[in-house]
Order: C-alpha cells, then structure tokens, then sequence
C-alpha cells in the first residue's frame, strides 16, 4: 500500500483551512476512503504526490490536460506572456488571436465570448437563451451536469416530465421551477413537456456526450430528434461542451454528430490547464450581448492573457493533422486490451469509450444511457479497484461516476504497460 503521510497531514492543515479541506467536492476521497493525495507536480502523462508516488495520470486535470501535464508549448507561451504582465482588464491582441483559431475552425459558431469558466459559460448562455426568446423556461437532463449554476442544481421530481426540485442547499425552489427535468434518451417525455409548456420554454441544454454521471452515450438519433423539435417549436437547442468540445473533435460533439446548436459552451481544453470557459452562437444570438445588446454579462478576468496564451498553443497542436484520430486510436487501444481480457477471464467490468474518453462500468448490463441504469452498488467495486490502482500506480477520479481521459502524452507503450497493470488490478478484485 503507497504511503500517504505526507498527503494526511497536509489534509489535516487542508480541513482547519477550506470547507471538508479541499476547493472542489470532487477532489475529496469521501467516495473511496483516505486522503486525497496533495500532487506536487505533473510532467507529461505522469503526476507525484507530496509522499513521492509516482502516477500515470487518467484525471488530467479532469480533461484540460488534452496534451498531458507540462506540456512545452502550453509552457513556453504562458512563460512568453507573463513577461508582459497577468491582467490588465482590457482587451489584448491575445483574445483576438483565441477567439479567430476557434471560429475558423468551428462551422458551429460566429462570435463567442470568453469567461473564467465552464460554469459561467452555461449561466451566461442560459441567460442568453431567456433574453433572446423572452422565455423563461430551461428543460434540462437527469444525468447531465452544467456546473454549479443555481437554476442546473435541480434534480427531477416524481413522474416523467416534472419541475426540477433544488438539489444543493441555497437553491430557493422558485429558480427550479423554471427547470423541467426529463430522463435522457426518452423523446415521449420530450414531446409531452414541450406540449404542456412549450410556449415558454427557451431552451433544450444537454451535454451531447453526457461524461459528468458516467458516459451516458446517446444514440445519434436521439440528439437529431431534439434538434428536430427545436426547430419545429422555436426552441434554442443547447450544447454543454466544456467536456466533448476539443475533446472528441475540435469542435466537439457538434462535429463528430454534425448537430448544429443554437447556443454552445465550451471551458477545460481551451484554457491549456488556466481557467476559461466560452459560449458562442450565431450572429443574431450574440447580438443581445452586452455591449450590443440588453444581455448583461461582465468579468474582469475574461480574456485573460495568461489564460488565453496557454489556450493558443493547446488548441494549436489540436489541430494538427490527425490528432483526433491518433487520440482515438491509442485510447481504443487501451480499452480494447483491458475489455478483451476482462471478456476472456468472464469477469463482470467492461469500459465504456468515445473518442479519449474512457468509463469503469461493472456488472452484466446494456449500454448504459439513463443516470437511474446506473447501479449504485457498483460503487462498492469502484471504491475496492480504486485502492488497487493507486497502488499500482494509476490515477483517476475518485469516483466511479467520473470519467477518464487520455492525453497525447500517453503513449502507445505507456498504455500497454498499464493496461497489464490494470488487468493485474481485475485478477486482484475478481479471483
């Protein structure tokens, strides 16, 4: 078992310090037991903790890291512009030379306009939706996450199509009754609510690839079903890309489907590890942006130049010829050597993959498109492997709802050495 010393008694400090000892829900180890482990530094698809274990990393910073932890270019830029200062509040030459990269080579967008967050993409884009429509109404997906934005925090009621319930504390129940929660991959519920409320409802948001409760993959046909009556009842069609966007294509799920959004975020991948987020649209929706337009929406950090510096070189090497495909190709690979032994041994785990995102499932089941076909109890494995890959010297999430990723520095070599390692880790748990 690696030691966690130096991380507990970090921890312990961590706790008199910040609310349960960390700035983030997800960093904590509730799930699986212990300390986090306090990393003191990344390079390539490696990490080290304060103790000196030494990870090949499948967390990447959950997802930005599309290039691995450290990566030179991403470094050397952000070197490069901090030369000149770390925020002026005014616009650089930076934000333009971001924001031009990303319309060139995205058919799914006219402006955009950068944040400080995946987050704060979606609130500003939900407000855009309402100011633009003069609705009021949002239907969102169980299973899908949109950040920590008051009226997203809602949970679905009894019955199919349901006003959301509040599902955080200081969430007043009146903002969830302006979300309409429905189950995913259902287009009966979809066509009940939009006849019972239509008339106000702004927008439609789902994460096309929904990878933040699971890889819930939907059918092509189920997304193109709810862009086909959007159109037909006047309905923002709204992407969550902070995840799939740069990910799975450059631009995102919208790509790999060829689904045109109305309204669409994006955040991790973009900021190159610093914190962005950006929501775009066409021409017409932007033009309700504050200065144009009666949308308000402000950040003193927007377009930071440190930021958008690091943005530049990720995206840049994104969209270097066969990128995407060579990413796909080593995680296929990853995943078809853990699944092909789990298969022969008849052990009950399967992962889950689209594009260089990977899930741990277990248990005999379909593929798995809804939050409720997700068994619970399989968390009891998840929390028993995930001690067993710490050990062996893999990183993920701690939680087995979360997603893992693969970044250009994992190698074709490094992951076939851990993958024998990780099928050690299933003899472990199923022999």
């Amino acid at each position: 078992m690696i030691s966690r010393n130096k991380s507990e008694q970090l921890f312990e400090k961590a706790k008199k310090l910040f609310p349960g000892g960390v700035n983030s829900p997800v960093r904590a180890f509730k799930s699986v037991d212990g300390a986090p482990l306090f990393i003191s530094k990344g390079d390539g698809c490696h990490i080290w903790d304060e103790d000196g274990n030494k990870f090949v990393d499948f967390c990447c910073s959950w997802g930005p890291l599309i290039l691995g932890h450290n990566a030179t270019p991403v470094r050397e830029s952000i070197t490069e512009a901090l030369q000149n200062g770390t925020s002026f509040g005014a616009p650089t030459v930076l934000e333009n030379e971001l924001g031009q990269l990303i319309i060139d080579n995205n058919p799914f967008v006219d402006k955009i306009r950068f944040v400080s967050s995946g987050t704060e993409a979606v609130m500003s884009g939900i407000r855009l939706a309402r100011g633009y429509t003069n609705k009021n109404k949002v239907i969102k997906f169980e299973g899908c996450y949109h950040g920590h934005v008051d009226s997203m925090l809602v949970k679905a009621g009894s019955g199919l199509v349901t006003f959301g319930t509040s599902s955080s504390a200081g969430v007043p129940e009146s903002f969830s009754q302006e979300t309409i929660v429905l189950p995913l991959n259902d287009e009966a519920a979809v066509l009940d609510c939009i006849a019972e409320h239509g008339h106000d409802i702004a927008c439609i948001i789902i994460e096309p690839i929904p990878a933040n409760n699971g890889l819930l993959l939907q059918k092509k046909t189920y997304l193109e079903f709810l862009r086909k009556v959007c159109t037909e009842n006047n309905i923002l069609l709204f992407f969550d890309e902070v995840i799939s966007g740069f990910r799975v294509a450059f631009a995102g799920a919208a790509e790999m489907y060829g689904i045109k959004p109305d309204i669409v975020t994006y955040g991790k991948i973009i900021g190159g590890g610093l914190p962005v987020g950006a929501y775009g649209a066409s021409d017409e929706l932007m033009a309700c942006i504050s200065p144009m337009g009666d949308v308000y929406q402000a950040g003193t950090l927007s377009g930071n130049p440190v930021a958008m510096s690091a943005g530049i070189a990720q995206i840049s090497a994104c969209l270097e010829d066969g990128f995407y495909a060579d990413q796909e190709a080593r995680t296929q690979f990853f995943v078809d050597r853990i699944n092909t032994y789990a298969n022969e041994k008849g052990y009950a785990f399967e992962m889950v993959t689209i594009g260089s995102i990977f899930w741990l499932t277990f248990g005999e089941h379909d593929a798995i498109r809804k939050a409720d076909e997700i068994n619970a109890d399989s968390m009891v494995d998840f929390k028993r492997m995930y001690a067993e890959l710490l050990d062996s010297g893999i990183y993920i999430g701690p939680s087995g709802y979360e997603v893992g990723f693969i970044s250009k520095a994992h190698t074709t070599e490094v992951l076939a050495e851990v993958s024998d390692r990780f099928c050690a880790v299933l003899d472990r748990l199923f022999q």
